[in-house]
């Protein structure tokens, strides 16, 4: 992914060059909507994972986890058949007027969980385990016999924004009807509904998806536009999730519940087009 931006920052850099011209009017963006597809980078606060079921109730603290980013090419990148491998995000929205934009969307993180990392743990299991005991702030072993545990089909954070959106280009003499600089800022809130791969007690693996928790986010982006339809955007979210009930198992009493912050880098390609029709502003 890294590649990818040296070479997009690049080829931005050197279309914006040739992008000088003389001044023309404003495009209009009331009533037009927009899409994107793109791909994040996410890292995440530690967090307490609070285990809990018929015979165990258990907190692990302070758990350590990192995304799971697939490495960069072509394929996987951009493969009709493959681009949901990566993490990614994508969103459809409206331009309530020229300056803001209300959409919804699918922020699509993958959330790991470090293996064989040692923690504090609070609580008792009596699950007929090694590992049962009662536990008072002592030091476990998170191996992979005890817990696998990771949402990586996704973290879907299914969210709705509300943004602000500034062109920006003038403040630098850019006046041209082809290439424009914005600026967009904003706030969302949504669900999370993570497809959760756990293992607990080296029980039979769960991996589904369910409605886990909610989200609350606050970005802000540059996006370039050209041709007025045609855009890269580049983001930037810091995020707060919180979802009190993860299934670990097949069986519906047992759960896990944690809350963390997360924090993205994301590189957007996508499109605006005509609803009810723009219309040309002077300046």
């Amino acid at each position: 992914m890294k590649k990818a931006i040296v070479i997009l920052s690049f080829l931005l850099i050197s279309i914006a060059s040739f992008s000088q011209e003389e001044k023309v009017d404003k495009i209009s963006y009331k009533g037009k909507m927009f899409f994107y597809w793109g791909w994040n980078g996410a890292s995440y606060s530690n967090s307490d994972i609070r285990l809990k079921g018929n015979n165990y109730d258990i907190t692990l603290k302070d758990v350590v986890a990192k995304d799971r980013q697939t490495p960069f090419n072509f394929n996987d990148y951009f493969n009709p058949a493959k681009i949901t491998i990566p993490q990614n995000n994508y969103r459809i929205g409206y331009f309530l007027n020229d300056n803001y934009t209300i959409s919804l969307g699918v922020d699509h993180m993958k959330y790991v969980m470090v293996a064989n990392q040692t923690v504090k743990a609070n609580g008792f299991i009596n699950s007929g385990t090694d590992f049962d005991g009662t536990y008072n702030n002592q030091d476990l072993l998170l191996s992979e016999d005890f817990l696998q545990f990771e949402h990586t089909d996704g973290l879907n954070y299914v969210n709705v924004e509300f943004r602000r959106f500034d062109e920006i280009g003038h403040l630098f003499g850019l006046n041209s009807k082809n290439f424009q600089i914005n600026v967009t800022e904003g706030f969302g809130a949504g669900i999370l509904l993570p497809k959760t791969n756990a293992t607990l007690f080296n029980q039979e693996r769960w991996d589904e998806f369910h409605l886990s928790g909610w989200g609350a986010s606050a970005v802000v982006g540059l996006d370039l536009t050209f041709f007025k339809y045609f855009y890269i955007q580049s983001d930037l979210k810091f995020g707060y999730i919180n979802m009190p009930d993860i299934r670990t198992t097949s069986n519906k009493s047992d759960s896990a519940s944690q809350s963390f912050t997360f924090f993205q880098k994301n590189i957007l390609i996508g499109g605006r087009f005509s609803v009810f029709g723009g219309k040309k502003k002077n300046k």
